[in-house]
């Protein structure tokens, strides 16, 4: 008997849920109250009265519709469970649907290509043809909103139920953070369920769209997953597919900026996790990629790296991002120095030490880019009392942008200003949350806030729509993922500035842990390590601040 050779297993599993609220109808539309009624997922003959359908009815030339709201953005596809269908040709049997995945009811509502929605990376406007005593199930996208729509006249269909099919890693949490303000909360666990989302069998930038690996977006998107879930194997996972597929003359994602992003991935996964002989695994890559860089280095230590990304609001600024560059590029030869020498090769070593002395010399402005600062002022080039002092701080949380959100966040706590960073936090990421989202969103702009509806209602008259009036460059209105990891930066800075968690040794062998409050009453969690759970808790007292920190056995803390 042929059997298939199997080669891989899907680390994921299937989870169903029902929608939590009937947004709309359409149309003649009776009982679709009875869609939020939890049902075991089995189509049956029998219909018992206390299981009474949904029926969706096209009559008059009108087309019936329901509109429904899972409560969150989930990752996974929709399963349409259907007792009997009516349609206009009795020979048939079948009828047709057409079902469309929002990330925002707008979303959902707007029928492909309108109002810049596309089926890019996964269909989320589909035409499903259903029969009679069926469960029919549709690809998988990243959604909360499901609009069903029955396309043939004079037909109808009785709905047994319609399910969420949630498909992720069945993961535990052994990172946490909790403090004396709930926004600040309320942050960090959204800021975690972005990055979890996106923890398919690669590390994905979005669930909807973008269903890729992007390797510098793997960064941002890192942090959190070892502030939350240590250094999980999907990490080595979506570094190594860069390393198969990109020779170490080309660039990752066709992007300079991406190979030096990759580097510093190692560096991350390397002092969290400890694995020496995984990061031998990639020294010969590493030894030939950063002899490729080189090349693009002047004289005068200026980078001259072909193209250029810092991030998408900042593509236009010629001048931020050559700032950025250099710093990035300065880093990535320090740390692999690092990397070097923990396997052995002091020629290497010597070689990135040089490179990041004559980058590190180099002295470019900023263009008054939040970011372009940040990243000069984490990377050592800058300091950072003063780009905090003249570009980053002013405007608060405006001029953030979500994948370097993390750096502007980290770069005002190493100036001290901890209280600033929380509160541009609150306005920044707050203001996603004040909208309705449930997960943060590829990019952000504080003036799209202004007059606008919330993404979970259907916009009212004289309000804008976040989702589909905004968005710039690859993000144009509806096309906006808004669940994208690379904008869950607040977590990882909560767990290393807030919580104070800085790791000092390969393994965790040994970490800083200096709790700085900023304007919090008080903050506790936990950090995951190799050898276990470090908890800590900062409190303020009538005597000053109080800290208690509990290690596992193995680990070294200096307080």
């Amino acid at each position: 008997m042929f059997r298939p050779h199997v080669y891989e297993t899907d680390p994921r599993v299937r989870k169903y849920i029902v929608p939590v609220r009937v947004v709309r109808t359409t149309g003649h539309v009776t009982g679709a109250e009875n869609l939020l009624q939890e049902r075991p997922p089995q189509i049956s003959l029998e219909k018992p009265d206390f299981w009474p359908p949904c029926v969706l009815a096209n009559k008059n030339g009108e087309r019936a519709s329901v509109l429904l709201d899972f409560g969150c953005e989930i990752h996974g596809s929709a399963r349409i469970y259907s007792w009997y269908v009516h349609p206009a040709d009795k020979s048939t049997n079948r009828v047709n649907l057409r079902l469309r995945f929002g990330e925002s009811v707008t979303e959902a509502i707007t029928p492909y290509p309108d109002r810049g929605s596309t089926n890019d990376h996964a269909n989320r406007d589909v035409h499903l043809n259903v029969g009679f005593l069926s469960a029919n199930e549709t690809n998988e996208s990243g959604f909360r909103f499901l609009n069903v729509e029955l396309e043939d006249d004079n037909a109808s269909i009785e709905l047994y139920m319609l399910q969420g099919v949630m498909i992720l890693r069945e993961l535990e949490q052994p990172g946490t953070f909790v403090c004396s303000d709930q926004r600040i909360n309320d942050i960090y666990d959204t800021s975690v369920y972005t990055a979890y989302l996106n923890m398919q069998e690669y590390l994905w930038d979005g669930i909807k769209r973008d269903r890729l690996v992007w390797c510098g977006d793997i960064y941002p998107s890192e942090r959190t997953i070892l502030a939350a879930y240590g250094a999980h194997d999907i990490l080595k996972r979506s570094l190594d597919i860069h390393r198969q597929i990109t020779p170490p003359t080309k660039w990752m994602n066709g992007m300079p900026t991406y190979s030096l992003w990759w580097l510093l991935s190692h560096e991350l996964l390397y002092m969290a996790g400890g694995d020496l002989e995984y990061l031998k695994q990639q020294h010969d890559y590493m030894a030939a990629l950063v002899r490729n860089v080189a090349d693009f280095i002047a004289p005068d230590g200026q980078e001259k790296l072909p193209g250029g990304f810092l991030d998408w609001p900042n593509s236009e600024n010629k001048v931020a991002i050559h700032a950025g560059q250099q710093a990035l590029m300065a880093q990535a030869y320090l740390k692999t120095a690092k990397m070097m020498r923990a396997m052995g090769d002091e020629e290497t070593a010597g070689f990135c030490d040089e490179k990041h002395a004559l980058l590190a010399g180099v002295h470019l402005p900023h263009g008054s880019s939040k970011q372009a600062a940040a990243l000069q002022a984490l990377f050592g080039l800058e300091n950072p009392v003063e780009m905090n002092e003249k570009v980053i701080a002013p405007g608060g949380g405006h001029g953030y942008s979500t994948f370097l959100g993390y750096a502007v966040l980290a770069a005002k706590a190493e100036a001290g200003d901890i209280t600033g960073a929380l509160r541009d936090m609150r306005e920044y990421w707050g203001a996603m949350l004040d909208l309705g989202a449930t997960t943060f969103w590829e990019d952000f702009d504080l003036k799209w806030a202004e007059n606008a509806a919330r993404i979970d209602e259907i916009v009212p008259e004289g309000k804008t729509d976040v989702h589909a009036d905004f968005g710039a460059y690859c993000y144009t209105n509806l096309r906006h993922s808004l669940c994208h990891a690379w904008a869950s930066g607040p977590a990882p800075f909560l767990a290393e500035y807030v919580l104070g968690v800085q790791v000092l040794e390969p393994g965790c062998t040994k970490i800083s842990v200096k709790p700085e409050l900023g304007d919090l009453d008080w903050a506790e969690g936990t950090y995951p390590t190799p050898k276990g759970i470090i908890h800590v808790r900062c409190e303020r007292t009538g005597s000053g601040i109080k800290t208690t920190v509990t290690a596992p056995e193995g680990i070294e803390i200096l307080k």
